[in-house]
């Protein structure tokens, strides 16, 4: 399966916005976007022209990476929004949400979504009692998500519980800390998507 291996920040900096792709050390001063604010490489200080094109495409990009995937997925996800009925910007949001791995991370069992598609693939999480280990199986309302008897004395899924304590749950969700497990109440709708994300450029660009 390919998959993006480099550094996590560097993703960050090439955006100029945190992604919070490595979970607690995004809110510290070890944060790459803190520490170095200008992307990477020799011409990463230099001043850029900006342009049309050029917006659309670092807007598709920093979605594309908060996410963590590649193009050729990314790609498929947005021609089966444009298929959808309604707006294919808020199409494309609503199908990114649903991936488990996403869902596991915003019911905090996870840090970070990397950590969370981890989860996945090493069968720590199960869907309505069953095991599923594919990061882009799409959950729907009426779901059960919830880490796995023989996992839920795993170090990596406690420490993420404390760290994520504070953090707000999405209102699409509803999650039960006691018993590991969470439910998709409904899809969200773009308002309960808390990302900063300009989806309307993203439809610009593939609509060229």
């Amino acid at each position: 399966m390919a998959r993006y291996t480099g550094a996590d920040c560097r993703l960050c900096r090439r955006e100029g916005n945190k992604l919070f792709l490595k979970g607690d050390r995004c809110y510290s001063d070890k944060c790459g976007v803190e520490r170095r604010p200008y992307p990477p490489g020799e011409a990463g200080k230099k001043r850029v022209k900006e342009s049309e094109y050029r917006l659309q495409l670092r807007e598709k990009q920093k979605t594309k990476r908060t996410y963590g995937l590649l193009e050729k997925q990314f790609r498929g996800y947005y021609d089966l929004a444009n298929r959808q009925h309604g707006v294919t910007g808020e199409n494309l949001l609503r199908i990114l949400e649903s991936r488990l791995d996403n869902v596991v991370y915003r019911l905090g069992f996870a840090k970070s979504r990397d950590e969370a598609r981890q989860q996945v693939r090493h069968g720590h999480i199960q869907v309505n009692g069953r095991r599923v280990d594919i990061p882009s199986f799409r959950v729907k309302a009426g779901d059960l998500v919830a880490v796995a008897p023989k996992a839920r004395d795993l170090l990596v899924i406690k420490t993420s519980l404390i760290s994520n304590e504070k953090t707000e749950v999405p209102q699409w969700l509803e999650v039960d800390i006691e018993k590991l497990q969470g439910s998709v109440l409904e899809l969200p709708a773009r308002d309960q998507i808390d990302l900063d994300i300009r989806e309307q450029l993203i439809v610009e660009l593939y609509s060229k």
